[in-house]
């Protein structure tokens, strides 16, 4: 893209980003090579910083400004961490002054109010209007709607082409559309549907830079849109009632017809991997990067 005056939107004016287009903080997958990289090509990313300690969150805030002075954020999930860590992660967020913290799932107004008295820029990201005016009653500086297309963690539950304009009418500050949004063609689409700018994870998960394992980058740069999955199998470590869409493979197959119900505190706890020390289990979306 070249720096066509279009482009340019509200988003790019709150983050101080050549391109309305805003990498997910995917949690596992989201680290400095790839925030850097993304940053330095003109769009705004984010740490993915879900339940990671405040030591390996200073190191990596430190890793994103060692390659580039732009700016940059950090995502967080209140709802998906123990209020002890969320407090620890948040601190070192606002002694380390980062840019901005994205929020996910259930609108938290003190994690908002916190980071704004700290001084960050606040996005939010929802999957309904009525949260959405939660959380810009709440002080949030931009919206990120998602829709039900999604990859990850799923709150919409209507299309992105439903929601989008539904939100950008609800609330008067800028409006990020997320879900399904992954090329240039969907960025004129989303701004036509009134949003400023687009949020992208799956489309930077399969890049070089991306920490996610090669063979989860290979079955993402191998899939199709019909292969994905819409479950709430995977929810360890999340609340009762939270749907992530995945590629199809034998775990998906092995539920059955029994891919929603699934209650996180019934699921074992099975480790299948390692990842600096901590178990990967079975069922649950953390990731691992191979050697």
């Amino acid at each position: 893209m070249g720096s066509e005056p279009d482009l340019h939107t509200a988003i790019c004016d709150l983050l101080g980003c050549r391109y309305p287009i805003l990498q997910a903080g995917m949690g596992g997958v989201a680290r400095s090579e790839l925030v850097a990289a993304v940053t330095d090509a003109g769009a705004y990313g984010f740490l993915g910083m879900v339940r990671e300690s405040p030591e390996l969150i200073a190191r990596e805030i430190d890793a994103v400004r060692a390659r580039t002075d732009l700016n940059f954020g950090v995502n967080l999930i209140p709802a998906a961490t123990d209020p002890a860590l969320l407090e620890a992660e948040l601190a070192i967020c606002i002694e380390k002054r980062v840019h901005s913290l994205c929020f996910f799932w259930d609108v938290r107004a003190d994690a908002i109010a916190r980071a704004k008295a700290a001084g960050c820029r606040v996005l939010y990201q929802v999957g309904s209007a009525d949260d959405a005016v939660a959380a810009e009653q709440a002080g949030a500086d931009a919206i990120i709607a998602q829709g039900f297309e999604a990859g990850g963690h799923v709150r919409g539950i209507v299309s992105s082409l439903v929601l989008v304009p539904q939100i950008v009418e609800a609330v008067s500050v800028p409006v990020i559309a997320s879900g399904g949004f992954a090329s240039g063609e969907s960025l004129i689409a989303a701004l036509a549907l009134g949003a400023q700018g687009i949020h992208c994870g799956t489309a930077f998960l399969a890049t070089e830079e991306s920490f996610a394992h090669a063979l989860h980058k290979d079955r993402v740069a191998q899939a199709k849109s019909e292969d994905t999955v819409y479950t709430d199998a995977f929810a360890i470590n999340w609340p009762h009632g939270s749907p992530v869409r995945v590629i199809a493979n034998s775990l998906t197959e092995g539920l059955g017809l029994r891919l929603l119900g699934h209650d996180p505190e019934q699921i074992p706890r099975e480790a299948i991997a390692e990842d600096d020390g901590r178990p990967i289990y079975k069922f649950s979306t953390d990731t691992r990067r191979s050697e």
